[in-house]
């Protein structure tokens, strides 16, 4: 009997992928075999950690005096729901011509975890190889099993993935079960959601103690120019004295603008980084609303289904110099639709390894998140796969690009002893921003702020040639206006403003501020910014999103529009928290070591004495704690099922009612958001009611059964199709981005920067 190779992937897509490319055309509903690999699949975990309920009948109920629990001997079980595929998986381990195993679950810690489970719980004897790809092609696969690594290379990485699942396991059951039995209510927490609660909380609390303050600024126009005044010791356009402003207004009433400098300087800005997870979902979520959950869900479609994209939960935004003969491929795969004529054009060039986006150091498991080598086809797509997808190709289209280039002239004026500034910026050479075409404006306003280009109000943009300097604005209007002329001022105003609060944080904020959260704390500890920065801040890119989910679904946070707000459960739970455990430090100190785990400089044993020693204490304090709970959401519906009031929540996506009992556990929707529009004040409306008896209601009073919603959408939409639709925004997309001329462009085109 011939020797086989099991491989076993963390999905049966991948799975599929691996055995076309393998030749394993055998097809069963647990695993396909060929002459030589048999592979099959895990479904996510098919083990997991056994519940506490599982290590003794003193943990069936909870209790005070049964915690800490500190298991001796961790117990692996089978998850019930996706126990016949373990069942399988194991059947084929122990398969007499099966002679070794290759672990080709997600390149990961976590992925690692997936895998060494099931096989730890179904007994494996049998030799071990890995194979590590960031991208699932027939191409990178071929390239993977040409370039397997020995299991034991990936040992410490598992110890640190067992340690990560079993500190978690120690601390949050624990403190979870403590806190429930101490004030009588559902409350859990957590290394990590807890610090991200509280950074919630202090964010809150910082908008509510904010007080606006006035500050002021001086506009004088001459010519049709608008000229902003500047502080000549800070550099600031405004001032918080409103006295001054209004003395200088009136000493300079009567003087003439006085051009003291004119200059153009060439500027060039090069194109933003590539993608890794967390940015994509802070930009998915500020463009198109996606939370952080959904980016990654669309990304692991583009990824396993479409395999169109390279591995999604990356923390890196460059790529290795090996990668720089693959670019070429890449390009020419994604040269469909908009993208088509750029690609084309970067693919006959020669690709240089820039910094910018070529840099072996900062690339540690994975690379950015890039195109395939994989044909796209835009088609197969959903609308919100092609969204995501055109943010990845756009962003890596532009890194291949030169820079963008800017001429910036300014207009340095004085105004009796004060100085005033006019400034415009022209784009010259698009560069990069050839990659975004219709986006180009909205880009501008970010791009700017960062560059330094938009610290001045008086401030317009425009696009420029860099063919020829004939008829251009500077040198045409050279005549009426030069260094040295004196200008009569037609109009000199004071402006006011307010000093805006923090804005609350949004899906896309919040995971942002997860990655780096030093800047949203005000405790500026030396050592916490240290360990922040060198473990990526709270969480992983691959846990982010969901214990941003998590915090919703305890109702701990809660969605007003597309901000978010803690609850007055949250706010309760963090004054009954240990101290410790809302700290970003305690996560971070965690994360660092576990890394030192995986690198093979940590004992995992050391490190789980010491969480144990530490959950102790936690539940010490938790103890002897004096705080009270109370529901202050209690609804007047009792539990159709132990009869108990029920709670009223803001669930993530409406209004529910939740039993107040933890064991009961049931719920109901009272009503869901929508994307409906009310046709009196077109706000987004809310689904209430059940069956028949649906209907939307709107903020503004307007009421609306389902049913007359449904037959006037009908009515509405006939005679017009998608089609007519589209070519209509698009026109006005069009005539809203063409350029309009003002009397700062006007006079620019006239000025001699040559005298």
């Amino acid at each position: 009997m011939p020797e086989k190779i099991l491989v076993i992937a963390e999905k049966p897509s991948v799975a599929r992928d691996i055995a076309r490319v393998m030749h394993c055309n055998k097809k069963t509903n647990t695993y396909l075999e060929g002459n030589q690999y048999i592979v099959t699949w895990a479904l996510g975990h098919l083990v997991t950690l056994a519940d506490p309920e599982e290590y003794g009948k003193q943990y069936q109920s909870w209790s005070m005096d049964t915690l800490p629990m500190l298991p001796k001997e961790w117990k692996l079980v089978v998850i019930r729901q996706t126990s016949r595929q373990y069942a399988a998986v194991k059947e084929l381990l122990h398969r007499k011509d099966v002679a070794q195993v290759i672990i080709a679950t997600d390149a990961g810690r976590e992925g690692e975890l997936v895998a060494r489970w099931i096989l730890d719980k179904a007994g494996n004897k049998k030799p071990l190889r890995r194979l590590w790809i960031s991208s699932v092609t027939d191409k990178a696969i071929r390239e993977g099993f040409s370039n397997l690594k020995p299991g034991k290379t990936y040992e410490n990485l598992y110890h640190a993935a067992v340690a990560r699942a079993q500190s978690d396991w120690v601390v949050g059951i624990n403190a979870t079960r403590a806190l429930t039995c101490k004030y009588n209510a559902q409350l859990s927490c957590g290394r990590v959601q807890t610090p991200t609660l509280a950074m919630i909380a202090a964010r809150e609390k910082e908008i509510k103690k904010f007080q606006p303050k006035p500050y002021y600024g001086l506009k004088a126009v001459s010519g049709g120019i608008t000229y902003t005044w500047i502080d000549e010791k800070s550099g600031s356009g405004r001032t918080f004295d409103k006295n001054r402003m209004e003395k200088i207004r009136a000493q300079s009433a009567s003087e003439t603008l006085k051009v003291t400098d004119i200059q153009r300087k060439t500027k060039h800005l090069g194109a933003p980084a590539l993608y890794d997870l967390t940015t994509l979902q802070r930009e998915a979520n500020q463009k198109y609303g996606f939370s952080a959950k959904e980016t990654l869900n669309i990304m692991q479609r583009l990824y396993e289904n479409h395999k169109v994209l390279t591995y999604p939960r990356t923390d890196s935004r460059y790529l290795t110099s090996d990668m720089l003969g693959t670019i070429e491929e890449r390009l020419k795969a994604c040269a469909v639709g908009p993208y088509k004529k750029l690609a084309l054009k970067l693919s006959r060039q020669k690709i240089q390894s820039k910094p910018s986006f070529v840099n072996n150091s900062k690339v540690s498991d994975h690379h950015a998140i890039i195109p395939t080598e994989q044909f796209v086809d835009l088609a197969h797509m959903s609308n919100e796969e092609r969204k995501i997808y055109d943010l990845v190709a756009r962003r890596f289209l532009a890194a291949l690009c030169t820079a963008c280039e800017y001429e910036e002239t300014s207009i340095h004026a004085k105004l009796g002893n004060e100085l005033f500034l006019a400034r415009e910026t022209i784009l010259k050479v698009p560069g990069w921003r050839e990659a975004y075409d219709q986006d180009y404006k909205e880009l501008e306003e970010d791009d700017m702020e960062e560059s330094g280009f938009g610290t001045v109000t008086s401030f317009s943009i425009r696009r420029g040639s860099s063919e020829s300097s004939n008829g251009s604005l500077q040198e045409e209007a050279a005549r009426t206006l030069q260094k040295g002329a004196s200008l009569p001022v037609s109009k000199l105003t004071v402006t006011e403003g307010k000093t805006k609060p923090p804005a609350h944080f949004t899906e896309g904020s919040l995971i942002a501020a997860m990655e780096n959260p030093v800047k949203y704390l005000r405790q500026k500890d030396k050592n916490i910014i240290r360990t922040l920065g060198e473990t990526g801040g709270l969480g992983t890119v691959a846990t982010r999103a969901d214990i941003i989910e998590k915090l919703f679904n305890s109702f701990l946070m809660e969605k007003r529009g597309n901000e978010i707000h803690i609850t007055s459960k949250g706010k309760q739970l963090l004054e009954l928290v240990p101290q410790d455990l809302k700290s970003p430090e305690l996560t971070a100190s965690w994360e660092q070591r576990l890394q030192a785990i995986a690198a093979g400089k940590e004992s995992d044993r050391k490190f789980m004495s010491e969480i144990e020693d530490y959950t102790k204490s936690l539940i010490q304090e938790i103890k002897t704690g004096n705080g009270t709970f109370r529901h202050d959401n209690l609804s007047r519906t009792k539990c159709p099922q132990c009869g108990k009031y029920m709670l009223e929540v803001n669930g993530k996506h409406g209004k529910m009612l939740v039993c107040q009992d933890r064991e009961c556990g049931c719920r109901e929707t009272i009503s869901r958001h929508t994307n409906a529009r009310c046709p009196v004040c077109h706000k987004k409306m809310e689904l209430v009611g059940k069956g028949d008896g649906q209907r939307f209601v709107c903020a503004c009073g307007y009421r609306e059964k389902l049913s007359a919603f449904e037959e006037r959408r009908k009515k509405e939409g006939r005679g017009v199709n998608k089609r007519d639709v589209n070519n209509y925004l698009k026109k006005q997309a069009k005539e809203a981005s063409k350029p309009i001329n003002n009397a700062f462009a006007e006079a620019f085109a006239k000025i001699n920067l040559d005298e």
